[in-house]
């Protein structure tokens, strides 16, 4: 092998990364779009959106259940990153509690129907192991809203970060069921979340 055809097999190897790396955004991407509007794609069908070979799709997930769980992990990177820049700790704990609600609710209705073909396809305790990067956003403002006595501390930590979870995803099915209007959800839950965590009046004379 000559000079110039290891400088252009030298070349050429970052292009192949940037290409496959596009690829895969495109399909996660594309696969998120489908998936998102309630539809269970097959891998041919991704590929065809995506408008990249079969083939392609295959070489960078060899199963539908790994490209869901990577749809899935970059669900959870787009909401980790939007709490974060959220900074919470720059408000009271209650006021900093409703703009979490008010912020997470546009991103759990975005991703509403791709939640629900995951619970499907990959089961509950994978899915809880993905929104685990999310939890510390709620355990930390939570932990902080009860050293304040703004939050109750008469039931476990753990349980008031699974009950507003639960809240709010059971404000995704009853959308998915046409009873709640995503508009009106995020009004709903601040209220029903701020209740439910809300120090009881003997708790705050204490």
């Amino acid at each position: 092998m000559d000079i110039s055809q290891e400088a252009f097999l030298s070349s050429s190897e970052p292009r192949r990364r940037a290409d496959a790396e596009r690829n895969i955004a495109t399909i996660i991407a594309t696969a998120a779009d489908l998936f998102g509007r309630g539809r269970s794609p097959s891998m041919g069908e991704v590929a065809s959106a995506a408008g990249v070979r079969r083939a392609t799709v295959y070489g960078h997930f060899p199963s539908r259940e790994e490209l869901l769980d990577a749809v899935i992990a970059h669900a959870i990177t787009h909401t980790d990153e939007t709490l974060t820049a959220l900074a919470l700790d720059d408000d009271p704990a209650d006021v900093a509690l409703e703009r979490l609600v008010r912020t997470s609710w546009p991103i759990l209705d975005r991703y509403r129907r791709l939640r629900t073909a995951a619970m499907t396809e990959l089961g509950h305790e994978r899915l809880r192991r993905h929104h685990d990067r999310t939890l510390h956003h709620v355990e930390r403002l939570v932990h902080r809203g009860q050293d304040d006595g703004l939050f109750r501390t008469d039931l476990p930590l753990d349980w008031l970060i699974t009950t507003f979870y639960a809240v709010l995803h059971a404000a995704a099915d009853e959308a998915d069921a046409g009873r709640v209007s995503p508009a009106d959800a995020p009004d709903l839950l601040a209220a029903t979340v701020g209740s439910l965590l809300a120090a009881r009046t003997s708790e705050k004379d204490t």
